[in-house]
């Protein structure tokens, strides 16, 4: 038992892997018990099992098996990461489970495979299976088949891939095993149940016995089709709705959209192996089928018909096959062979299917052409092959061809015609019969029912038929107006028997349906034939598969309404009707008009009509009138009236008066009753004659428009504009064509035939009266809104004066769009849905009228002289030929789409070896693209595909033409014909990285604007996923860019489906892209957007709005709320089916909310927002990122407030109807000051909510709603809250497309509300918001954002640009090229703000320009600088209230909307009240702006008034960070994001300009950085502090000591403060090794500076300061990370060395730091990192040779560098030389020669003292030491004065030395110190000497101690430092610093005083470890968020003063020298100024 009690004690885990089996049997038994327990299935533990699971199952002893066989089972059941373990466990089963004898184990193993498969891993599952069925055990076999059949019995065949089983089954057949086959057999049936007879093919071949006996099984199974019983994890809505069914015992409901959802899943084709057949041709193939024997001929197609038999064929050329068998049906004149061919090209499509697509154009013509042939076998052999053809391609890619014969003479070849029309509709769905196809079919198809042939009437009545069941009557209605009442019926009737392909029912009911309307079809597959035909085309569809049940149910529903509403007399729908009928009434004789008009008129009034008194006949007309007002529509008889109006004298009517009521009357009649074109055409022609009368005119204008209006326009304008040009009167023709004008914009324009108005237009522009023409141009324009460019080409032939005339107003109309339509049709509809239908329609007109334009056949100039000319061997040859093709095209400019053998010439061209030819074809083709039009599409495979393959050239210009021919291309076909079939994909596969990235490019550019894909897109997934792992990194990351493109159409489940085929390794990867990928995944375009139209009343489309009809403009700009009731219940109520019940249903509840609406509005949940955000960022909820919302959005946001907004006010929010908004908004606006914890705790929700309202269309919610805003931001700011990134992204975007709207009140509140969200969101992330708001199409937002871009640079300086100023302007410059003029002058005002700021440096920053955009851009800069300087005063007088507080050049640069551009700081002082409030600070930088400005006089007399107010009262919220951090979350301390996100606010106070709140962010830092335990807090954080401080050293230096009016103490209060927070930091080792070389050396740049600094020695307590800053360099160089400082102390002392301007003082203390490390060494040496440091030290010599450093003033560079290296050769040895491994070319390096001669130096002097010795036994040097000796012993003795303790030894030693060698000259020491240094070395001398001489003691030397002088005051305290992560080993040379430094002097237009240094990438030794930031980068990150949270004024004078913010040695060099600061600037400021001009 001892064993036992052993293992008894192990953990579970490893019992579970002992040796005994009861051990690990004990250990299953307890894991089992352990997964059942554990319910977080992302439990840790789980994890721990993760490697045994698969030990689990195939433990060696039975038994134990068993056990682990449960406990795995629990595992997957259970654990989140089972999913992992997929292969190995599944693995396991097969191989160990399977083979074993207990059931039981069998039972399991199958168990655990279906468990695995419900949680997602089916894919890997069945791969596992699949392999089973290879292994030779038949024990295995058999349960591998029977896991499949389970799975697939259970979890259906969506789950269960069929294909790739199929594939093994006959094998499984084959077995010698009949329980393998027994069991094959079973899972037949299974298979067969889900898929039904696309099993068949696939089996044909097994053994007939076995067939048989699975067709016996097949035909027990019930009809029904099986369902899923089983569902994954993901499924588990679906597994409810199952489980409820059940409940309801029954799948009643269920059935049908399941079995429609299955139809498409597998099909039969699929399932089938490809046949190769093209090299299976006989070998005399093309020569036997010319030959002239028809025999010959015979044979050869017989070959091929047995060959296209194979159901499916692999792809290749089959252009040479198709073209001899479109030969033999086009001419041969055997009939027997015609037939023979077209078998042969059904067999071809039908096995190639789309892959035939490319060829359909060139046979279809063919095809119906030969159906003039009468014999029944041949017209169905025809029939066969032309509906075969049918599914490869689309209708609309053979429409033209189809059409072209609908003209033959031929009745027979018109029939079979019809037929295929009516066959090929059946096929299609509304969405694949759009209008624009409908239109030319139906009217091919009108003039053949009126055929004599009555064969061709049926046809096409048949063809009509199917044609108004497939889109519905809405869609053909339009097309029937002129067809009689019998024929009509007769369609319809027509409509009723059409069965559609997409029927109700699956499979083969389909089948049945399909062949019955085919008069002999048979069909064309052996076997399943018309079962995969059906399949084919309904999985074409793709994601159509729902519109059966809509299309069913389509046309009744549709008719239900219409009768209503022609009942109600409202909508449009029953007034089309009633019109229809009317349209046929009969014209009335003047008798019958008379005894109807006497029943409705008064007697009096019929007697005088034609009265010779006119003022009776005017008496007669109001008691007409009056009549007329009071009759109802179903009584007026409108034909009588108008009879009666038209009665002598009619329209001859000389009294004005008497006509204009007359007219009047018309107008009133043909308004209010069923008024009929027969009743029009009566009046209409009186109308033309009095539409240019000056009195009558007008009421004439308005009668046609009522006319039009219930006649339609389309028929109005055409009677009108007829009678117009028939007649000579010019007056009344300029005024019918200004009638048009504007009826057209009224009407819309659908409908109306342009052709015939371009004649007549013509025909006026023809006229010699100007009016005509005038008005004809104005006709043009408006005609232009609607049909675009295309309209031009029909008037170039016009003279070019007069083609000049109609550029300008098409010009003038350019970027407008068409208004929306406010009368005709969809002003009835309310929300029925027209205006969607109008925008189709309108979409449509353009190509209409490409298709009106007169296209000229070229196929016969394409002769084949031509085309071998274009493939001749010789290049000049090929040119000429390509020349020749250019004109000819250019002579047709626009052709037809038949262009003969071009077509497969110009294709070769495209490969040809001569690039230029390459180019001259791709030119062609682009020049073919316009002058075909859409009908390019038909070539798009065989021409198009090949264009694409050119973007695979490795020249970048022919690239460049290919991708611009693709787009010429695409503009006129779209994208569908290019996505569909396999040819793109192809094309991805090839593995050329120029195709891979210029097709991806292409293809993100084109996808997002797409609203659907055709399946055949998803093939393309696989290769994009080989593009992620490319080689070439351009290919991954424009792969990465369209991944969530594709994403977007394909949606995330199918992509992640398809990576089950990568390793598992790519798998990994590609996963997480496209979570990455989900995440910002664009939304699908919508369909124009039709709810928000209707929230306006469908009046208008949301794009139109802006420009609908005048009087809804009024409406919703007056933004009272009151008008827009009506509005709603015009069009709104209609939107929603729930109408009535909307009503209805709030107002019982209201009354008992009322009593709730007490409480908060804003319920605080603990902790939720950052829950929610946590969410977000774990995917676990849609992130809020979408083009217009989706009501998935819509219902999250709902959820997500449930638990935190009153339940009252969330009905309110969501509510459907606008008012409830109001009132929602209401509520907020009055909660805001009385739950502000409640609002910041909801914010984020807020901010959604409020997106969602900038979407909506009611003016005055969104008014409501910015109201609002700027309420609750001025809130924030005030509690100094800081928005999140979560919350700022998901607004801000938003809030930016509103700067775009139209109204100048929305643009201005949004503009205020960008102005104060800077207050609590850094700008520079403001920045880059709006600067993605300038790529809009909207030119009024890109305008207006580029404006308030220009804002932020002038309110924060250039800091402010992101990612870098020169990017940003570089976007920004784009503009100035802009179409829009708004957004051009917004560019160049933009650019030049950023001048004014910036200087010259702005031209470098913005690169190159064109000539027009850098002429323009100079020209607005000369503008502005010599803009008068009046002009900010009078804008100060304009805005009293903001003069004082506002950068008086801020109002120079701000033209326009200044108001709400104020300066940020003005803003924080209006809210809170100080208004009188001022600058104080920045008085240098006022100045150098003004001088810069030249602003003289205005702006100085107001300076001194301006700096006399204290600024502190302002900065008194900025003092307690406290309610931010409540704000942002209750718990500070566990919060740590948030305790960042406040320190980082903390010290972005730091750096402020204002003393005070810098003193007490320093305090709280303080605080922070004592308490040991929160001290750890600013980890992380470091150098952003030092940043900060380094920051506020020098604005003291710059600006706060040169301001005589703060008080010194102040500032001596503030160095204290800045001081002791930093020796109490560098107290800190951990902290203080955070620090980066960078920022280092900046902060010694700014301490040393500060010792030098004479104006604070001057101060009382000056003294001080400097002795505690001599104590903090001890501490920086003692306790930083020495590698760091050691690197930033020699860039510093090169730096230094460099800079002219440079005081000598200042490179002498940088050394004494450096001797100061040199003595820590000893100490140091072995946490240093040696190579960085030599390479530092190389880089130093390679910019200072030994020759350059002994020109200096100084030796004690020279020495400096000496001693450093030589204390290094000493304490490393000969391994010195290991360390040189960052520098590149060793050879060169003066520093490698110079270690090896220290060297062997040191090993020479083997005697040679160590260091201490020398120190102590100074006195007693050897005589005949070398010279150098001498002067290393007098430098150590120096050091030692120079050091604290030190400092009277030293003396001491130096005054035996003297004494012992007399003549020693110490000179060349004290030559280079300070003089002050200099004296004390002398008093020191004589005090010993006097000392020594007895003369009593002199007192010790009063004045400035030592300490001043000398930096390091030596404290020995032993840091031996490790070097911190980033810095550690890193590579980073200074002279990375010193070229960004170069960059940045000339940004700040500081001329580089270096500049004949050698270049300094040269002195790059290697490349710059990005790691290591430089303080560059630092200001770039984290300065950015330092300067946002800072007020205005500040930063200006930041942006002076910190020129040098890189922090490089040079950093305050300009103004270093301390008596000089003020000249100094003025002298840069004179600089400046000479530059400028």
């Amino acid at each position: 038992m001892g064993d036992d009690s052993e293992w008894i004690k192990l953990s579970i885990d490893q019992k579970c892997e002992h040796k005994l089996w009861k051990a690990r049997m004990n250990g299953y038994e307890e894991a089992l018990k352990l997964f059942q327990k554990i319910e977080d299935e992302k439990s840790p533990e789980w994890s721990k099992y993760l490697g045994l699971i698969k030990k689990f199952v195939t433990d060696s002893n039975a038994v134990a098996q068993l056990k682990g066989l449960e406990a795995a089972l629990a595992y997957a059941e259970n654990a989140y990461v089972a999913g992992r373990t997929t292969g190995e466990v599944i693995s396991g089963v097969v191989n160990k489970v399977f083979n074993q004898p207990k059931a039981r184990a069998k039972e399991l193993g199958i168990d655990i495979c279906l468990m695995y498969i419900e949680i997602e891993k089916g894919e890997p599952v069945q791969e596992e299976l699949l392999k089973g069925l290879d292994n030779k055990n038949p024990k295995i076999i058999v349960a591998c088949i029977e896991t499949l059949r389970k799975a697939l019995s259970e979890f259906g065949s969506k789950i269960i891939s069929l294909k790739p089983i199929i594939k093994v089954l006959p094998k499984l057949f084959e077995s010698r095993e009949k329980a393998v086959r027994d069991e094959a057999k079973l899972l037949a049936v299974e298979i067969y149940c889900w898929i039904r007879d696309a099993l068949r093919p696939p089996l044909q071949n097994i053994n007939s016995v076995q067939l048989k006996e699975l067709e016996e099984e097949w035909v027990k199974l019930p009809p029904a089709a099986p369902k899923q019983t089983r569902f994954l994890r993901s499924q588990q809505e679906l597994k409810a709705k199952f489980e409820q069914q059940q409940a309801a015992g029954g799948d009643a409901d269920g059935g049908g959209d399941d079995g429609d959802e299955i139809v498409p899943q597998v099909d039969a084709y699929e399932l089938l192996e490809a046949v190769e057949i093209l090299s299976k041709l006989p070998k005399d193939f093309y020569d036997k089928i010319e030959a002239k024997k028809w025999q010959e001929r015979k044979e050869a197609l017989e070959a091929v018909e047995m060959l296209v038999k194979n159901p499916k064929l692999e792809a290749g050329d089959y252009a040479d096959m198709v073209k001899v068998l479109k030969k033999v049906v086009g001419k041969d004149t055997n009939v027997m062979l015609v037939a023979l061919a077209a078998k042969c090209l059904a067999g071809l499509a039908t096995g190639l299917r789309k892959k035939f697509g490319q060829y359909a154009g060139q046979v279809v013509p063919t095809i119906l052409e030969k159906f003039k042939e009468k014999k029944p076998q041949v017209v169905q052999a025809l029939q066969e092959a032309i509906d075969a053809i049918f599914l490869t391609t689309t209708l609309q890619n053979i429409s033209e061809d189809i059409l072209a014969v609908m003209d033959n003479k031929n009745p027979t070849i018109k029939q079979q015609t019809s037929l295929f029309i009516a066959r090929s509709f059946r096929h299609c769905t509304p969405s694949t019969l759009p209008k624009s196809l409908l239109k030319p079919f139906c009217a091919a198809l009108l003039k053949h029912i009126n055929d004599s042939a009555p064969e061709v009437r049926d046809a096409a009545f048949e063809a009509l038929g199917t044609a108004l069941k497939v889109a519905g009557e809405k869609a053909v209605n339009p097309f029937l107006a002129d067809v009689d009442k019998l024929k009509l019926d007769r369609i319809k009737e027509c409509a009723e028997k059409v069965e559609l392909a997409y029927g109700k029912n699956t499979g083969g009911a389909a089948d049945k349906k399909e062949c019955r309307p085919v008069a002999g079809k048979t069909p064309v597959l052996s076997g399943a034939a018309g079962d995969k035909d059906t399949k084919d085309t309904s999985a074409k569809s793709g994601p159509l598969k729902k519109a059966p049940a809509a299309k069913s149910g389509g046309p009744p529903k549709k008719g239900k309404p219409a009768a209503a509403a022609g009942a109600g007399g409202a909508g449009t729908k029953g007034k089309k009707g009633s019109e229809t009928k009317e349209i046929f009434e009969p014209e009335l004789s003047i008798e019958v008009c008379e005894e109807r008009a006497s029943a409705v008129l008064p007697a009096s009034c019929i007697q005088q009509l034609d009265s010779g008194n006119w003022k009776e006949r005017l008496a007669c007309m109001e008691e007409f009138q009056k009549a007329v007002e009071l009759m109802e529509r179903s009584e007026m008889p409108c034909q009588a009236l108008v009879r009666m109006l038209a009665k002598k004298p009619g329209w001859k009517e000389t009294n004005f008066q008497v006509m204009q009521m007359k007219l009047h009357i018309v107008a009133l009649i043909a308004q209010k009753g069923n008024f009929s074109k027969t009743s029009a055409q009566i009046v209409l022609d009186g109308l033309v004659d009095k539409i240019g009368d000056v009195k009558c005119g007008s009421n004439a204008k308005e009668a046609m428009t009522a006319i039009a209006e219930a006649c339609l326009l389309p028929w109005t304008a055409e009677q009108v504009m007829s009678m117009a040009f028939s007649q000579k009167n010019p007056k009344n023709q300029s005024e019918t064509l200004n009638w048009l004008s504007n009826a057209i914009k009224e009407f819309g324009f659908s409908g109306l035939n342009v052709k015939a108005f371009i004649n007549n237009v013509k025909t006026a522009l023809a006229a010699t009266n100007p009016a005509v023409r005038t008005a004809a141009i104005t006709l043009l324009g408006v005609m232009y809104l609607y049909v675009g460019p295309p309209l031009r080409m029909f008037f170039e032939d016009e003279k070019p004066a007069l083609l000049s005339q109609i550029d300008a107003e098409f010009e003038k109309m350019q970027g407008q769009t068409a208004p929306a339509p406010t009368r005709g049709t969809s002003r009835h509809s309310g929300g029925s849905g027209d205006d969607s239908e109008e925008r189709d329609e309108q979409e449509d007109i353009g190509n209409d009228v490409v298709d009106l334009l007169p296209r000229t056949e070229i196929s016969d100039k394409i002769t084949a002289e031509l085309v071998s000319k274009i493939g001749d061997k010789n290049w000049k040859i090929r040119k000429e030929g390509l020349d020749e093709v250019t004109s000819i095209i250019n002579d047709a400019k626009f052709i037809q789409p038949n262009i003969g053998e071009l077509s497969a010439a110009l294709k070769c061209r495209l490969n040809d070896s001569n690039k230029i030819l390459v180019q001259q074809t791709l030119s062609i083709l682009q020049q073919l693209a316009i002058a075909m039009g859409p009908n390019i599409r038909q070539h798009v495979k065989n021409l198009g595909i090949p264009i694409i393959t050119v973007l695979g050239d490795s020249k970048n210009n022919v690239r460049a033409a290919a991708l611009a021919t693709v787009n010429a291309w695409t503009e006129q076909t779209g994208m569908k014909e290019w996505l569909e079939g396999e040819d793109l994909s192809e094309e991805l596969k090839k593995e050329n990285p120029f195709l891979r990235q210029e097709l991806l490019g292409w293809l993100a550019d084109k996808l997002p604007t797409l609203r659907s894909v055709p399946s055949d897109f998803l093939l393309c997934v696989p290769h994009l996923y080989s593009c992620l792992e490319d080689r070439n990194g351009d290919v991954r990351k424009k792969a990465q860019d369209a991944l969530p493109f594709f994403m977007m159409h394909l949606g995330f489940e199918k992509m992640a489906k398809a990576t089950g085929k990568l390793k598992p390794t790519s798998k990994d990867q590609v996963l997480a892209m496209l979570e990455k990928a989900k995440a910002i995944m664009p939304a699908k375009p919508a369909a124009p957007a039709k709810a928000s139209s209707r929230v306006v009343g469908g009046a208008a489309p949301a794009k139109f709005q802006s420009a609908s009809a005048p009087a809804e403009d009024s409406e919703s700009s007056t933004m009272e709320p009151k008008p827009d009731p009506k509005k709603t219940k015009a069009g709104g109520a209609t939107s929603k089916a729930k109408g009535a019940q909307g009503k209805k249903v709030p107002s019982k509840p209201n009354l008992k909310e009322d009593d709730d609406k007490s409480g908060p509005i804003f319920i605080i949940v603990p902790n939720g927002k950052e829950q929610r955000m946590k969410d977000e960022k774990g995917l676990k909820v849609l992130k809020w990122n979408f083009t217009t919302p989706r009501d998935e959005y819509i219902e999250q946001l709902k959820t997500q407030m449930s638990s935190c907004v009153a339940r009252w006010v969330q009905d309110e929010m969501f509510h459907t109807d606008f008012q409830h908004h109001n009132k929602a908004l209401a509520a907020m606006v009055e909660h805001l000051e009385s739950e502000k914890d409640g609002v910041i705790s909801c914010l984020d929700l807020i901010l959604k909510w409020l997106t969602l309202r900038f979407f909506d269309t009611n003016t005055s919610v969104l008014m409501k709603a910015l109201e609002y805003l700027k309420l609750l931001f001025t809130l924030l700011s005030q509690e100094e809250y800081h928005l999140t990134e979560n919350e700022a992204s998901s607004f801000i975007p938003y809030l930016i497309l509103k700067v775009g709207e139209p109204k100048d009140v929305v643009r201005k509140d949004v503009r205020a509300i960008l102005n104060r969200m800077c207050l609590i969101y850094p700008a520079s992330k403001m920045f880059t918001f709006i600067m993605e708001g300038t790529k809009s199409k909207n030119s009024k937002q890109r305008a207006e954002c580029l404006e308030e871009l220009g804002c932020l640079v002038e309110s924060y300086g250039m800091n402010v640009c992101q990612p870098t100023p020169g990017k940003a302007l570089k976007e920004m410059a784009i503009h100035i090229g802009d179409r829009d003029n708004t957004v051009r002058n917004a560019a160049l005002n933009t650019i030049v703000t950023v001048y004014n700021v910036h200087g010259d440096q702005v031209f470098k920053l913005i690169g190159n320009l064109s000539e027009k955009d850098m002429s323009m851009l100079e020209e607005r800069i000369k503008r502005a600088a010599k803009r008068p300087t009046a002009a900010p005063a009078r804008q100060a007088e304009e805005k009293p209230q903001r003069a004082p507080s506002m950068n008086a050049n801020a109002s120079v640069l701000r033209k326009g909307p200044a108001d709400d551009m104020s300066s940020k700081l003005n803003q924080a002082r209006n809210m809170s009240g100080h208004s009188e409030l001022t600058h104080t600070v920045p008085r240098e930088f006022q100045l150098d702006l003004d001088e810069i400005e030249n602003d003289n006089g205005t702006v100085r007399c107001e300076m001194p008034a301006l700096v006399q107010h204290k600024l502190d009262d302002i900065f008194e919220p900025v003092l307690i960070p406290e309610p931010k951090i409540r704000a942002v979350s209750p718990h500070f301390d566990d919060m740590h994001s948030n305790t960042a996100s406040t320190i980082n606010f903390v010290i972005s106070q730091v750096a402020s300009g204002d003393i005070n709140t810098s003193i007490q962010a320093l305090a709280q830092i303080d605080e922070v950085l004592r308490q040991e335990d929160k001290a750890e807090a600013m980890s992380g954080h470091i150098d952003q502090f030092l940043i900060a401080t380094f920051m506020q050293l020098r604005l003291i230096y710059n600006t706060h000591m040169a301001d005589e009016k703060l008080d010194k103490d102040e500032i001596v209060k503030l160095y204290s403060c800045i001081i002791g927070n930093m020796i109490s930091l560098f107290q800190m080792e951990s902290l203080a090794r955070e620090a980066s070389t960078g920022v280092l050396k900046d902060l010694m740049h700014g301490l040393i500076t500060l010792m030098l600094d004479s104006r604070v020695e001057d101060l009382e307590e000056g003294q001080q300061v400097i002795r505690s800053v001599n104590l903090l360099v001890v501490k920086v160089l003692e306790k930083s990370d020495q590698t760091n400082i050691l690197s930033a102390l020699l860039v510093l002392l090169q730096d230094s060395l460099l800079a002219t301007a440079s005081s000598p003082k200042f490179s002498e203390l940088v050394m004494k730091c450096l001797w100061r490390m040199v003595r820590l060494l000893p100490e140091t040496i072995n946490s240093i990192n040696l190579d960085r440091i030599l390479l530092d030290i190389h880089i130093f010599m390679k910019v200072f040779p030994k020759e350059k450093l002994k020109q200096c003033k100084s030796e004690f560079p020279i020495r400096t560098l000496k001693t450093l290296l030589h204390t290094l050769c000493k304490l490393k040895g000969p391994k010195i030389l290991d360390h040189l491994t960052m520098i590149e070319n060793k050879n060169e390096s003066e520093l490698e020669a110079h270690l090896c001669r220290v060297m062997k130096h040191s090993m020479d002097q083997t005697g040679s003292k160590t260091d201490k010795e020398t120190e102590k036994g100074a006195s007693r040097i050897d005589e005949k030491s070398s010279k150098a000796k001498v002067n290393d012993f007098l430098a150590e003795i120096f050091k030692k004065i120079g050091s604290k303790e030190n400092t009277k030894e030293g003396l001491a030693e130096l005054y035996e030395y003297k004494k012992k060698y007399s003549d020693a000259d110490i000179e060349p020491f004290l030559k280079n110190s300070s003089q002050f240094f200099q004296s004390y070395v002398e008093r020191g001398l004589r005090h010993i000497e006097m000392e020594k001489e007895g003369k009593g003691r002199i007192p010790s030397s009063t004045g400035i101690s030592p300490q001043t002088e000398l930096t390091c005051v030596p404290t020995s305290t032993n840091t031996v430092s490790s070097s911190i992560g980033n810095t550690n080993g890193e590579e980073v040379g200074p002279s990375v610093y010193l070229e960004r430094l170069k960059i940045l002097r000339q940004r700040c237009g500081l001329d580089n005083a270096k500049e004949d240094r050698p270049p300094l990438t040269s002195l790059l030794s290697k490349p710059a470890a990005p790691t290591v930031a430089s303080s560059t980068d630092m200001l770039h990150s984290k300065l950015s968020q330092l300067r946002e949270s800072r007020e205005h004024y500040q930063h200006l004078d930041l942006d002076s003063n910190q020129t040098h913010s890189s922090g490089i040695g040079t950093t305050t060099s300009s103004s270093s020298s301390t008596a000089a600061n003020i000249d100094d600037l003025k002298k840069r400021l004179e600089r400046i100024k000479s530059s400028r001009k």
